[in-house]
């Protein structure tokens, strides 16, 4: 019977977001951070915001074992929640709308009365629209 070696399984290149919970506003938890996620493998960079506490990794890694890296740092990571406010319909609505959300996103949601107008929300958002040549002017 053949022994041979297993194949490794190779990774893609990916870019990793995620909300990390940093308490404090001190540069010792970016310290930390960066350097958990510098003895990662296959972390080619990464970028690290304290304000929106948003870290973002780019390399041949799994958002796995990079969350992993932050639960053995006692960090508390989460995917990146939010997405920008153009691409929902309602922003204002209260599933989505966030005061901690960075400018200009909302949080994502899957709910399709939110993601999409209904067809008479359409109908009059064009009919005020600056593209429509029959719209109504107010001025």
């Amino acid at each position: 019977m053949w022994k041979g070696k297993k194949k490794k399984k190779v990774n893609q290149m990916n870019t990793i977001t995620l909300k990390v919970r940093m308490d404090c506003h001190c540069l010792g938890c970016v310290r930390k951070v960066k350097k958990a996620l510098s003895k990662l493998k296959g972390v080619e960079r990464f970028e690290v915001d304290m304000k929106y506490h948003k870290v973002t990794v780019y390399g041949y890694v799994d958002e796995e074992e990079v969350m992993k890296a932050f639960k053995s740092i006692r960090k508390k990571a989460e995917p990146w929640p939010y997405v920008p406010y153009t691409e929902v319909a309602y922003p204002y609505d209260p599933q989505v709308y966030d005061l901690e959300a960075p400018p200009n996103h909302v949080r994502a949601t899957t709910d399709p009365d939110v993601v999409n107008l209904n067809p008479r929300d359409e109908k009059v958002f064009t009919m005020f629209s600056d593209e429509n040549p029959n719209s109504c002017s107010v001025m």
